[in-house]
């Protein structure tokens, strides 16, 4: 007996700080985050000594410089006469329309195509599926290839145009369409399509609010369209119809007149839009698939179509499986537009890749590259992050 209480009186051994968990990961992450310092400062001074060697001045004063190159498209006015900091605003505006673009088309495409490969028809759903395999087994480099030079470049020239409905027409050198031409007064025209979209999201919000009251259905889709088509409609006639179309017309050898757009933005816009929406096709497919097949018995039962089945009972459910992997598809389709330089077509990396070239700042450019592109990702996954919230199930 006396043993035993000796033994219990006795303290604890001490565990040493290997065995320890806690202090062992302390002391780990203490280890790597030094390593981590250092490495980056070695980076730092030895890029430094090499660019005080090759007597390359750093910072981004040559931004303010002249560029001395022109640009075949460019959204702001701009001439060779700019600065190198309107030369890559130009570039990082041309990389929004195409992703802008190119995910709005690639999401109706995708979206389709995804309820295509689940249609009862057999040749729908076998065209879609072919469509599906075909673009998501090529590299998006070599289907920008095909649009470029297999397809827009073996057009006609400007004197054998094809001519397109609306008084646009198509060749080689691009695509021809007509330009709007506004007078004073048309400000009246954007103020009522903004405030048309505004008490369409107004009326939306306030129909389902009603609908979980009431039951009753609101035509919330027809009262969107009539308030974002009409309204501009009325104002611009209000207004006196202060707009007049430019129509292209053959002058010469050439095309004059009319918007033209260019053949390397459409071979990267097609190119991107219909790579990217074979993966969105099967994200949707695999989220509908997602529903139990329950809900569609259970809609089926209460006298729904399949239709309405499928837009008001299928698809919302689907939503919350379809949205995370689609986000992940909308940065690829953002990032793959720098491969617009292998067409040539003025984007960021283009513009920032002639930049180089002519200034040396190339550690300057690439960190510009760095700061657009994780920007860019960054606001479209928190975006799509509010998105999924927005449609996450809300457990009462």
């Amino acid at each position: 007996m006396a043993s035993q209480m000796s033994v219990r009186g006795e303290e604890p051994a001490r565990v040493s700080w290997v065995n320890d968990p806690k202090t062992r990961g302390i002391v780990f992450q203490v280890v790597v985050a030094v390593a981590l310092i250092g490495f980056i400062y070695w980076i730092i001074g030895n890029t430094a000594e090499n660019l005080r060697r090759a007597n390359i001045s750093s910072g981004f004063a040559f931004l303010n410089g002249r560029s001395g190159f022109d640009l075949s498209q460019a959204l702001i006015p701009y001439s060779s006469n700019s600065t190198f900091m309107r030369a890559i605003i130009v570039g990082l505006l041309n990389t929004l329309l195409v992703a802008v673009t190119g995910i709005i088309t690639a999401t109706i495409v995708g979206f389709m195509v995804g309820i295509g490969r689940l249609s009862g028809n057999w040749l729908i759903a076998r065209i879609c599926t072919v469509y599906v395999e075909i673009f998501r087994n090529l590299p998006p480099l070599l289907v920008i290839f095909f649009w470029y030079v297999g397809v827009l470049s073996v057009l006609p020239g400007p004197r054998q145009s094809v001519d397109l409905p609306l008084g646009g027409m198509i060749n080689n050198r691009g695509l021809y369409l007509p330009r709007l031409l506004t007078e004073p007064g048309f400000w009246l025209v954007p103020a009522a399509l903004a405030l048309g979209v505004v008490l369409t999201f107004f009326f939306i919000r306030w129909g389902r609010r009603r609908q979980m009251a009431t039951g009753q259905v609101f035509p919330g889709f027809r009262v969107g369209l009539g308030l974002i088509f009409g309204l501009p409609i009325l104002a611009f006639i209000v207004a006196g119809m202060p707009a007049t179309l430019e129509y292209p017309e053959m002058a010469g050898f050439n095309i004059r007149g009319g918007q033209v757009v260019l053949p390397e933005f459409l071979s990267l816009y097609l190119a991107l839009s219909l790579y990217t929406a074979s993966f969105i096709a099967e994200i949707v497919r695999a989220g509908v698939l997602g529903v139990a097949k329950g809900q569609s018995e259970a809609a089926y039962s209460l006298g729904l179509s399949p239709r309405r089945t499928l837009r008001l009972v299928v698809v919302p459910q689907a939503m919350r499986i379809i949205i995370p992997p689609l986000t992940s598809q909308y940065l690829n389709l953002t990032k793959n537009s720098s491969l617009a330089i292998a067409v040539g077509y003025a984007d960021l990396v283009a513009i920032g890749q002639t930049t180089m070239n002519q200034t040396g700042q190339a550690i300057e450019v690439v960190a510009i590259w760095i700061v657009v592109y994780l920007g860019l990702s960054l606001i479209t996954s928190a975006f799509m992050n509010w998105y999924n919230a927005k449609m996450a199930l809300v457990e009462r």
